[in-house]
Formats: structure tokens, C-alpha cells, sequence
């Protein structure tokens, strides 16, 4: 498909396939002549879709739809195939069904009528007076034969390894066998509580039960060889219990060796279920908060192992390495504050080590066991739900991209092999997990031209996107030309056949669609959009290629329009096509001092511009009224170069025309310049604003300070760079401090010297060096921080926190479609260790194109103060004698380094 787009991997089907094609080149230039391109895939079925986001030319960071973490918004594509796509930080999620309940449930499971069979038969479902069992077949149906008390809530439920039911409920457990004589009569007995105690918290496993009786008594009970429910052992932990757990099974093994318990003193206990010494503490772990669940599981995850032979021959040693399955045990607490922690358990003594935690959301944390390609994972449940899992080799802690749950269990049917089962508010829900291993997944909403640049709408969750194309045709010329050639068709045809009737065939409509819509859709005057009628309807499965015109338009034609959407449902709400070969470059929102209570829209424009020598016939910048969700032309304000960058200034508009700064005011028919500084050397490309300090980016000379001098109404230049830099994006870090990048793919940070306010403040004789900046620069010279060769031009920067009270980080997109993070560093001791494992990891880790690693990320200038987080993050995959020679020379430990 290209690299401005998805790529798509087909096989052929069907046999509609031009007979005169051949191998030789000779026939393809015969058939090209006749050949008609086609808005649907003809011979081609698609097997799979890889998402591109080549190439990014904005991006915005926000939580418009309300997650409680932000997305990042980003532009994409080129032409007729470019997006709005919309990150988010999480797994994709398949719905698979959904159905409402009578009531509000509390608790849901799935149970098998087999041990052996892979299939759940039941679902059950627990509220706050009764209990709901439904089967899983061609139908969900309630059950009524089950043998479950129906009438009470149900806190667990488990099938035993003899393929009985057991049911835990407030005033005891209720052990339902089969007939062994095969008849359809349940056998039930019931295990009750002593007095009037009842039963508040319960886990199970095929051979095992432990209940905690008010009061802080733990009761614990095994399945015998005759499948009887027998009472083992009583405990008073003197302290009431808010969670308990029984890992799973081993294989090979009778029982689970352990149970973990949580309590409202704040402490978790593991408790040994060996016979020998059955309910003893073998361990205790002291936790913030109090414990809402723990879950005790065995993760499986694969291991490189490393091994050197030794030819005899030459005596050259040859290292191989291969990948091995190991288990751990993990006990997983979630807390009633939304942290999750997560502990090593020793399978032999018990003990606790190597603790890790770490923040889901602001509800407590309920933990389920559930299946990840076929391995065990963990479903944690807070505001968000989490999947743990290991894949590849790698453990992942990833949220998931659906509404928020609050009770889940495993599910396995004939037609979800892998699924989960869910309570959300009074509903049910079947889901599944796709893309294990991605850590966002995405959102498309197709754009028609390629989009430039986008800017939020003020106390709206609306985006305003203007997209620009250049030797491409404008809708209206799209529709002359369309008219045109429908018209010759008509004429041709008759000429040639008068007595007949003209008819248009589907590739003259394919033509003119090419050339009336190069996405295949046509757009209203009120901006919203239909699918064309050519398309067909019940089509919605097969895969539509967007087809571009056929006939290309000369040099120094645009095609341009400004776009209202809203990035949540995709709506457009807004779209407005740019006549007389205009062209959006720029844009920005301002708020005019004197119209305080109004918000406008401002576009930079151009008309009939050339890129090569670059000239215009003029210039424009397009003041918008903001109507909700419509847009009315307020003025337009002629300039004599592209307005390239716009930002508001204290109530006024700021502008970069070509290599000027200029200052505007709101006007009746236009803006009224009111401050102008024509010392800039190529071009401003981009503008920041911190109180009355300017931050002004050339094309070619990097980054500018400019102070405003309000008793003056003058813009002085006092501070910039030595360098010369071809800024491409940037962002203001603080009031000293800026990030930028430029085309080379280079992110560097300049910060000015504590001086540069002083001399800004008290100027002294130094004014006359401000006008004379265009020869011998500014007096001031911003000094570099760190410098990072990207190897990807950056197309935007912007300065967020991706999770809610966590670290601020420079968020980047590139051209090639790349989306990276930079991350600073709070403690010392943090970047000795990082650039220590960098020196390590430049030295040992293979590198497939054997290029020096330090030599790459400073191919333009030394790197300076920025360690390589994506080399350092390979430790993990490193041979395990290989991660304990490094962890010794660093003075740590394996585990202390994968804690890093």
C-alpha cells in the first residue's frame, strides 16, 4: 500500500485475470493501456493488516474522551490515504457479546461439566439475594437443575478435580456431585457454618477450599480419594480477614503448598498447606494500605540460555544461544489505595523477595486468574482494567482499552478459544484480547488531504485540522472536470450510435470519483459525509483502496480545507474547502484583549505559491468566528509572505510572515499590525509563548529569545544559538529552558545563561547590538544541554505526563511514523547507573548492521547527557551469564537491574 499508509498482506483469489497478461514487459504495457483502477479489491483477498503510522506531521496530547489517561492525537498519511489516528496507551479489546441483567451483580465465574474438556459449560452469576446459572451452548439459558442454591449470593465457586460443584456461600458450602449411576439427580451435601458465623471471604482450587469466618477464623478443607469434603485444620489469626487465596494446583503435585491471606491490620501472610505443618506462617508482608485481593500464581516465561563451542579444526568459538521455559511463583496484592504489588515467592520455604509495585487507578485492585495464548496472566480491576502476562520472552503490564470492570473470570467456548467474561455495571460482557505485546492500539479516522497541522478548540473537546495537498485539484475543480468528462462521454457515444442511449460504465464513474473525491467519499456543504452510491451497500467487509486522480495537476496547485472534528466518535462537524488555489500553512486559537469573552480561530494561508523558487501572489491570515461547531468568516488580512507559525500574545495575535515577527490586533476589517521585527534570518517556522518571553524558531538558525518591550512596543532579539539548526519542532520546557529538533533527526535542549535576564532587564549599552542582530547575532548565547541523535526527522514535540501523577516526558513523533519518549532524570545516582549499563550494552549487545553504536547517536554532533533507553532496555534479553557479568561490574544483582 505504500509507505504513507497500512500495509496489507493478500493472497489471490478468483479467476477474473486478463488472459493477454504474460511475463514479458511487452504484454504489460498492452494491458496497462486498458487498465482501470478499482475503489474495491477484484483478484486479491486481504489475510492481514500491519497499522502504519507514516508519516506524522502534528500530534496533541489529551484526554478528550474522559479515561482518566490521555491520548495522543496524531496526523498522519499523505493524500488521499491520510488519518486522524487516536493512541491509546492499552491492548485492544473484541467484544465479542453483551447482555443485560435483571439486577446489579457482584461476582461472576465459568465452571466446566468435565475436569478434561476445554470448554466452560456454566457461567454464574452472583447478586445481592440470589444467584443466576446459565448454560453456554448455541443459546445462553438460565438453568434451574443445577443443584446451585439460588436463592443466597454466591462468594466462589469451583469444579472439583472428581468433576463436582462446589458453591461457598454466606452460611456454608454446598458440595453437589453426580449420580454415579448416571441418572440426572444431583447428590448434595452441605458443610455449615458453627453458630451463627458466616462465611466473608472464600478460595478454591480442584482439591482445595480455605473460607475466613468473621472473626478472623480460617478454615481449610481438602477433597479425599472418595471425593468427600474434609475438614483439615481451624485457625484464629485473631484479626479480621479482607482477602484470602489458594494458588493453583501444581502438576505432578496433590495440593497447592500455599495459602495468602490479607488482613485489616495491613500485613499479608503465606501460610503452608503442607500436612506437616498445615496453617503455619512461613512469611509476612507489612503493605501501605489494606489488602482488597491476593492472588497467588506460577507465570511461566522464557529464559535465553548461552552456550560457547569450540572448533577443533581452528579453535574458533562459536556462541550459541538458546530460549528455555521457566516458572515463577508470584504472590500479587492489590490494594484498596489502586497499587498493585507484586512479590517472588520461594515454592520451597515460602519466603517473599524482590518486590515490585506499582500504581493502576484511584479504585481498589481486584486480581483474576485468566489465559494469555495459553500461559497464565493476571486481570487486575481498578479504574482501569490491566492485563500481566509474559510474551515473548518479556513481561508486560499493560492496560486494557475498555470501559471499566468489576468482577471477571476466564472463558473458553467453541467460538471464543480465549476469552474473558466480565461484569460492567447491570451488564455482561464476553471480550477477548488482541495485539498482545503492542502498547497502544488505534483508532482511524480517514482525512482527505494531507493533514499539516491541528490545534484544540477552547472549553471544547473539538480539533480544527487543516489539511493541504500540493499538485493536487480542489473539490470545486474536481467537480468541473468531472462534468467535463461526462460530458465528452456523451458526445462521444452520440456520435458514434445516435439511435442508442449513452451509457456510463463503471470505470468512466471510477474516473470521475477519482477525480470528485480522492477518498471516495463525497463531503456536503455542511461538512458531513456519505458514502457514494457507486460504492454499494452491503459491502462494509471488503477492503476499498482509495483511489487517487488520474490526471495531475501542474506545479503550484493546492488543494486545501479546514476541518472541525470530534476525535472521539469521528464526526465531522466542519469542513471547509479553500477556493482560488489557497493553501493553509498555519494555525492557532486567540483570545483579543478587547473581545475578551470570544475565541476565534486564525489560519495562515497562501495563494498560488510555488516551492521551487519559492514565490506567491499573496499571503493571507483568515480570522474565524467560532460557532460551536461551525465557523464564520470574520476578515482576511493580506501579507506579503506564507505566515509559517501564529500564536497568542497577552490578547494579541503574534505572526511569523516569512522572516518577520509581527503583532497584531483585532480589527473591524482586519488585523492591524502594531509591531514588527525584520531581523530574523530565513523563515519563523515556530512560535512559544511564556510570559513576555517569545520563542522564536528559524528555518535554518535555530532558536531565537525575543523579549517584547511594552514601553518601547518593540521586539528585541537577546538570546540565541551558535549553531545553525533547520528546526522542524519544538516545545518550551520552562521559562531558560527549550527542546527542538531539527530535519537531521537531531533533539537537542538550549538554555539560556542566568545572565540573559539580567541584560534583558537592565539593557545598558548593549541596545544598539539588538538592532544589528541580522550581522553579528545576538549579545546572549543559549548554552547546550544535551543533544541526541534520533536518526528520524521530528515532526512534533510536546510536554505531558502519560498517566495520571506520573513523570512529565518530551512525547515525539517522527516522519518514518515513530512515536518516543524522552524522560528526565530526578537523582544522580539514576544516571551514573544508566550510562553505565549504555557503555556495557554498546560493548556486548549484537548489532544487526555492525555500526558503532556511540558513532550513530552522535553523527551530527557528540550525544551529550541522553542515554539510550531502547539499547539499555535489551539487558532483559541478554544471555543470563551475560546479565551477571554486567550486574557485577555495576555492584548489583540481576533482579536489582531489571528493577531499573
Amino acid at each position: 500500500m505504500g509507505d504513507d499508509s497500512n500495509a496489507i498482506v493478500a493472497h489471490s483469489v478468483g479467476d477474473d485475470i486478463n488472459e493477454e497478461l504474460g511475463d514479458d514487459s511487452i504484454s504489460a504495457c498492452r494491458v496497462a493501456l486498458s487498465f482501470q483502477p478499482s475503489l474495491k479489491l477484484k483478484n486479491l483477498a486481504v489475510t492481514d493488516e500491519i497499522e502504519s503510522m507514516c508519516s506524522i506531521t502534528d500530534t496533541i496530547v489529551e484526554d478528550f474522551a474522559k479515561e482518566g489517561t490521555p491520548q495522543i492525537y496524531s496526523l498522519c498519511g499523505r493524500g488521499n490515504r491520510s488519518t486522524l489516528r487516536v493512541l491509546r496507551h492499552g491492548i485492544s479489546v473484541t467484544e465479542i457479546a453483551i447482555s443485560e441483567l435483571p439486577g446489579k451483580p457482584n461476582a461472576v465465574w465459568t465452571v466446566k461439566d468435565d475436569i478434561d474438556n476445554e470448554n466452560d459449560r456454566y457461567i454464574i452469576v452472583s447478586f445481592n439475594n440470589a444467584t443466576l446459572v446459565l448454560s453456554i451452548g448455541e443459546n445462553v439459558e438460565e438453568v434451574t437443575d443445577s443443584g446451585f442454591l439460588a436463592s443466597v449470593p454466591t462468594i466462589e465457586v469451583i469444579l472439583l478435580a472428581d468433576n463436582a460443584l462446589l458453591q461457598v456461600h454466606a452460611t456454608g458450602i454446598r458440595h453437589i456431585r453426580r449420580d454415579p449411576n448416571g441418572g440426572s439427580e444431583k447428590r448434595i451435601s452441605e458443610w455449615k457454618t458453627p453458630g451463627k458465623k458466616q462465611i466473608e471471604k472464600a478460595s478454591a482450587n480442584p482439591r482445595q477450599v480455605a473460607i475466613s469466618l468473621a472473626g478472623g477464623e480460617i478454615t481449610y478443607f481438602e477433597i479425599d480419594q472418595a471425593g468427600q469434603l474434609v475438614e483439615m485444620k481451624t485457625v484464629d489469626l485473631g484479626k479480621e480477614v479482607s482477602c484470602l487465596d489458594i494458588g493453583e494446583v501444581p502438576i505432578g503435585r496433590a495440593r497447592s503448598s500455599f495459602l495468602a491471606v490479607g488482613d485489616w491490620e495491613d500485613r499479608v501472610q503465606v501460610l503452608s498447606l503442607e500436612p506437616n505443618d498445615l496453617l503455619v506462617t512461613r512469611s509476612t508482608m507489612v503493605v501501605p494500605s489494606r489488602p482488597e485481593s491476593v492472588c497467588l500464581v506460577t507465570m511461566d516465561s522464557e529464559t535465553n540460555q548461552h552456550s560457547e563451542t569450540t572448533n577443533s579444526s581452528n579453535s574458533n568459538k562459536k556462541s550459541t544461544s538458546s530460549s528455555s521455559i521457566s516458572s515463577t511463583m508470584y504472590l500479587n496484592i492489590g490494594l484498596v489505595t489502586g497499587v498493585l504489588h507484586r512479590v517472588a515467592v520461594d515454592p520451597t520455604a515460602g519466603t517473599l523477595s524482590d518486590s515490585r509495585q506499582r500504581f493502576l487507578g484511584i479504585k481498589p485492585v481486584k486480581l483474576f486468574r485468566v489465559m494469555v495464548k495459553g500461559r497464565r496472566g493476571i486481570l487486575a480491576l481498578s479504574t482501569r482494567a490491566w492485563l500481566l502476562y509474559n510474551y515473548q520472552g518479556r513481561y508486560f503490564q499493560a492496560p486494557l482499552s475498555y470501559e471499566t470492570l468489576e468482577y471477571a473470570s476466564n472463558f473458553i467456548s467453541e467460538v471464543c478459544s480465549e476469552g474473558i467474561v466480565a461484569i460492567a455495571s447491570n451488564t455482561l460482557r464476553i471480550i477477548t484480547v488482541d495485539n498482545l505485546g503492542a502498547m497502544f492500539n488505534q483508532t482511524v479516522h480517514p482525512l482527505k488531504y494531507t493533514p499539516r497541522k491541528l490545534c484544540r478548540l477552547p472549553n471544547t473537546n473539538y480539533l480544527a485540522i487543516i489539511e493541504t495537498d500540493h499538485n493536487e485539484y480542489s473539490e470545486l475543480e474536481k467537480e468541473e472536470i468531472n462534468r467535463s468528462l461526462q460530458a465528452a462521454a456523451v458526445s462521444s457515444s452520440t456520435t458514434s450510435t445516435p439511435n442508442t442511449t449513452p451509457k456510463v460504465t463503471d470505470d468512466m464513474e471510477l474516473e470521475a470519483n477519482g477525480l470528485k473525491s480522492t477518498n471516495g467519499n463525497h463531503v456536503n456543504s455542511n461538512g458531513n459525509q456519505r458514502e457514494n452510491e457507486e460504492t454499494g451497500e452491503g459491502d462494509e467487509d471488503e477492503v476499498r483502496i482509495p483511489v487517487r486522480s488520474t490526471i495531475p495537476a501542474t506545479e503550484g496547485h493546492w488543494a486545501s480545507c479546514i476541518r472541525i472534528m470530534d476525535p472521539v466518535s469521528g464526526n465531522v462537524l466542519e469542513l471547509i474547502e479553500l477556493a482560488d488555489n489557497e493553501a493553509a500553512f498555519s494555525i492557532c486559537t486567540c483570545t483579543f484583549s478587547h473581545i475578551s469573552e470570544e475565541t476565534f480561530l486564525v489560519i495562515g494561508t497562501a495563494q498560488n505559491m510555488t516551492l521551487h523558487p519559492r514565490k506567491l501572489t499573496a499571503g493571507y491570515i483568515n480570522v474565524y468566528r467560532i460557532l460551536g461547531d461551525r465557523l464564520q468568516l470574520l476578515h482576511k488580512t493580506p501579507v506579503e509572505d506564507v505566515p509559517l507559525s501564529m500564536c497568542e500574545f497577552h490578547g494579541r495575535l503574534i505572526v511569523g510572515v516569512g522572516k518577520s515577527l509581527r503583532l497584531y490586533e483585532l480589527g473591524k476589517k482586519k488585523l492591524l499590525k502594531k509591531c514588527e521585527n525584520k531581523t530574523f534570518p530565513t523563515a519563523i517556522v515556530r512560535l512559544h509563548v511564556n510570559a513576555d518571553r517569545i520563542y522564536a524558531c528559524d528555518l535554518s538558525e535555530s532558536v531565537h529569545f525575543v523579549k517584547y518591550r511594552r514601553q518601547d512596543n518593540m521586539f528585541v532579539i537577546f538570546a540565541d544559538e551558535t549553531s545553525p539548526r533547520f528546526i522542524t519542532s519544538s516545545v518550551v520546557l520552562d521559562y531558560d529552558t527549550i527542546a527542538a529538533a531539527d530535519k537531521f533527526g537531531n533533539v537537542f535542549v538550549l538554555q539560556l545563561p542566568v545572565k540573559a535576564n539580567e541584560d534583558v532587564v537592565n539593557p545598558g549599552g548593549s541596545r544598539l547590538l539588538w538592532d544589528q542582530g541580522l550581522l553579528n547575532g545576538a549579545p546572549t548565547k543559549a548554552r547546550l544541554l544535551t543533544h541526541y541523535h534520533l536518526g528520524e526527522a521530528v515532526t512534533s514535540m510536546n510536554k505531558c505526563a502519560l498517566v495520571p501523577g506520573g513523570e512529565q516526558a518530551i512525547i515525539v513523533g517522527t516522519v518514518m511514523g515513530g512515536i518516543y519518549a524522552f524522560l528526565p532524570f530526578r537523582r544522580k545516582e539514576d544516571v551514573d547507573f544508566f550510562q553505565h549499563l549504555e557503555m556495557y550494552m554498546r560493548q556486548e549487545w549484537p548489532n544487526l548492521v555492525q555500526r558503532d553504536h556511540l558513532s550513530y547517536r552522535s553523527y551530527f554532533q557528540p550525544v551529550k547527557d541522553t542515554v539510550d533507553g531502547d539499547l539499555c532496555e535489551q539487558y532483559g534479553r541478554m544471555p543470563l551469564n551475560k546479565q551477571k557479568e554486567i550486574a557485577d561490574d555495576l555492584n548489583r544483582t540481576p533482579t536489582d537491574m531489571m528493577k531499573k
